[in-house]
């Protein structure tokens, strides 16, 4: 006997919603064709969202646009829900569709009981997809990991030829922006 699974194209994914097999208050996100449940935010996570959601508006100010925990289109099997990304100014700020990778700037995970999950499995759907600046701010060790430059291997495996580490009491330099410094003491929990 073969098994075979179901992968859903993005069109299924926005299909199952209309019909109200997923609610807007689930928190699932397509990750290759399949539907994944999101995990639970615990308090630092939280805080370190929303603390570097305000830092990341105050700096950038109008020059592009931060949006929080919502979707973004990796044809034609993903569309995960980052918990930030700085992407391009668009004319109806994305209203007639998702940023899709050309329109990302920056992409930001915030992570703890989710770090091997964004680590392994989105690390290598965004630097498939030629996401060109990744950052994890990983909670469990206490540092920002910084990725760029996105590149395939001679096995065919995606990840990133560049990984930074930046400490809570360290300044970090914007993808995109190089006039603008992110204090990561105002961003880190406690």
């Amino acid at each position: 006997m073969t098994i075979t699974t179901k992968r859903f194209t993005i069109n299924e994914y926005h299909r199952l919603a209309e019909l109200g097999f997923l609610k807007e208050d689930d928190q699932f996100e397509l990750i290759r064709g399949e539907i994944v449940q999101m995990v639970a935010k615990g308090k630092p996570h939280a805080v370190c969202e929303t603390l570097l959601f305000r830092e990341l508006i105050k700096l950038l100010v109008d020059r592009a646009l931060v949006r929080g925990q919502q979707p973004i289109v990796i044809p034609d099997y993903s569309q995960p829900e980052p918990d930030l990304t700085i992407v391009r100014n668009f004319d109806d700020n994305y209203l007639s569709a998702h940023p899709s990778p050309a329109d990302i700037l920056l992409l930001i995970e915030v992570a703890d009981s989710s770090l091997k999950y964004d680590q392994e499995v989105k690390l290598s759907l965004y630097a498939e997809a030629g996401i060109s600046d990744y950052w994890i701010f990983n909670l469990v060790d206490n540092y920002l990991e910084s990725y760029s430059e996105p590149y395939q291997n001679l096995s065919d495996k995606f990840g990133y030829r560049r990984k930074f580490i930046s400490l809570p009491n360290e300044s970090i330099i914007l993808p995109s922006f190089p006039d603008l410094t992110l204090n990561l003491s105002k961003v880190f929990p406690g």
